[in-house]
């Protein structure tokens, strides 16, 4: 069964607060692992790759059979169903749509004492994505980030994508097609991680590194910032659902073990005000962890990480969950709106008793790439800026440099560096 708090309970302050801090986190031998792995990349190019991807996902590559050559990747996306290219073909077109708003427009102005301002946006030459292919296949992971990235304008996507025992999902392979991504190898796991971050013969370097994966890939990416950028460190998933009486305990229920059943440390939380829904929607998990052909995942999670908190309003609702910082956020209200503006802290939001977290994760049109373990409170989910870089403008006439140059004068003397004062006044004269 899961946690189950009351806000009204004279423990439930220590008792929460043990909530937010069980998120589980990488082991310092998990760090220790993936530094000797990145070391050995480093050192051995390909054949550490080649050795660690066999050694791991069984999946008998060589050098020459690294990458995916176009007949693959043709001959892998002609096995998926119409049905099912179809609809990657719906979904991709819907991020697109979505993240082409995104896009930011360059600035170019000049102000009141003469001087020329603005902003310049490029795109990053060659992003690196990561595919997980673990316990399951994620296509929509390739949409996700290849349509944002594509949008921005990144000339070069290398993905990567863990094959075991040599199989790869066909799906994953269409929805490269669909995205645009040509360069893709058999290779996943922390080695994948250095190799795109140092490069090997094989494999070229690139400027950033996204996507999720397991903690070796999060701890990888974390090692490895500084020499490549990353989107984030994602951690397991999680969604948080605030409901009231107007919500269906079937329809909740539903959406707890769709997220309890990722693993890994998923986590499903509902707050609600109701003590009557929180029985009915334990009640009803039960009944739905019994109808799926492999509950196993999922009941871990419920029975061991998820939790349902009553609490004596939504005002106290949205309190806990600006604490909680979710990477979902779902609204189980009749009026979602009145709520919305309030919720600081939130990968995502999803509006109403209509809109499940799943339709997010496939054919919403948002990104399903979310800061996770609380870091919504200072992070955002992928976008197309993430694939881009701002540089500032500056320039100025000689009666604009004229008109700060007393004042830059001033803060170089107090900083101390007379050089820096000098430069400006060399050009005038003084």
């Amino acid at each position: 069964m899961p946690i189950r708090l009351a806000m009204q309970a004279a423990d439930f302050e220590p008792q929460f607060q043990s909530l937010l801090d069980g998120k589980l986190e990488a082991s310092a031998a998990v760090g220790t692992a993936v530094a000797a792995i990145i070391a050995d990349v480093r050192q051995r190019g390909d054949d550490a790759v080649v050795e660690l991807t066999n050694r791991f996902d069984r999946a008998g590559v060589t050098t020459q059979t690294l990458r995916f050559t176009a007949d693959e990747i043709d001959a892998g996306a002609a096995r998926v169903t119409p049905e099912v290219t179809a609809a990657l073909q719906f979904a991709h077109d819907r991020i697109r749509a979505h993240h082409q708003r995104q896009k930011p427009a360059d600035d170019l102005y000049t102000d009141p004492f003469g001087v020329t301002l603005g902003t310049r946006w490029t795109p990053i030459d060659a992003v690196g994505m990561y595919v997980p292919g673990g316990l399951a296949s994620y296509p929509s992971s390739v949409l996700m980030n290849a349509v944002p990235a594509k949008v921005a304008g990144v000339e070069r996507i290398a993905m990567v994508v863990p094959t075991r025992n040599g199989q790869l999902s066909a799906s994953v392979l269409a929805a490269a097609k669909i995205a645009g991504v040509t360069e893709i190898y058999r290779t996943g796991g922390a080695h994948a991680v250095a190799a795109l971050a140092y490069g090997t013969t094989t494999i070229a370097p690139v400027d950033k590194i996204v996507g999720p994966g397991n903690a070796y890939v999060a701890s990888a990416k974390r090692q490895v910032f500084g020499q490549v950028g990353i989107d984030m460190i994602a951690g397991p998933s999680e969604v948080l659902v605030i409901a009231d009486s107007s919500a269906n305990p079937a329809w909740v229920a539903a959406d707890l073990i769709a997220q309890a059943e990722h693993g890994g440390g998923a986590r499903s939380l509902l707050v609600t005000t109701e003590p009557a829904l929180a029985d009915a929607v334990a009640a009803e998990v039960e009944r739905q962890l019994a109808l799926l052909p492999a509950p196993a995942i999922a009941r871990d999670a419920w029975d061991t990480l998820c939790a349902i908190i009553t609490v004596a309003s939504l005002d106290e609702a949205v309190a806990l969950a600006n604490r909680i910082a979710s990477e979902h956020i779902e609204l189980a209200i009749d009026d979602p709106q009145s709520l919305v503006a309030r919720i600081r802290h939130a990968g995502a939001i999803f509006l109403g008793h209509h809109t499940p977290e799943a339709i997010g994760d496939y054919v919403g049109g948002s990104n399903h790439i979310l800061p996770t373990a609380r870091s919504a409170r200072f992070a955002s989910g992928l976008g197309v800026v993430d694939f881009m870089k701002r540089t500032s403008i500056l320039g100025c006439d000689p009666g604009a440099l004229a008109a700060l140059a007393d004042a830059a004068v001033a803060l170089a003397e107090v900083e101390a560096l007379d050089g820096h004062g000098r430069s400006v006044s060399i050009r005038l004269n003084r």
